[in-house]
């Protein structure tokens, strides 16, 4: 059996990341409350933020295991294109921008 203790269902005070964003628990970011003006944040145990995330995770693996051919990892160099500095040329090597007609 388990016992509710309201001090467990408290998450981590936040973290600030930017001017607008803040972290409880790793990964997982929020915007700051305090910008919350209207509509206030709701409290969610911290319990609760945990199954969320692991429930995402759990969503991300099945997507990829049932429509996936190959999952790309962010930060390694593609086997069939140049490495990123070279996939574009750069604004000095391609010129100025066309400008956008008016309407």
């Amino acid at each position: 059996m388990s016992i509710f203790r309201l001090g467990e269902q408290r998450p981590p005070e936040p973290q600030p990341i930017t001017d607008v964003v803040v972290m409880r628990f790793e990964h997982v970011y929020e915007v700051d409350p305090e910008l919350m003006e209207l509509t206030g944040q709701q409290q969610v145990p911290a319990w609760d933020t945990k199954r969320i995330v692991d429930s995402r995770w759990d969503h991300l693996d099945w997507m990829h295991d049932h429509f996936a051919d190959d999952v790309l990892l962010a930060g390694e160099e593609s086997e069939t294109m140049p490495p990123e500095e070279r996939a574009l040329p750069s604004e000095e090597e391609s010129g100025p921008r066309p400008k956008m007609e008016e309407d």
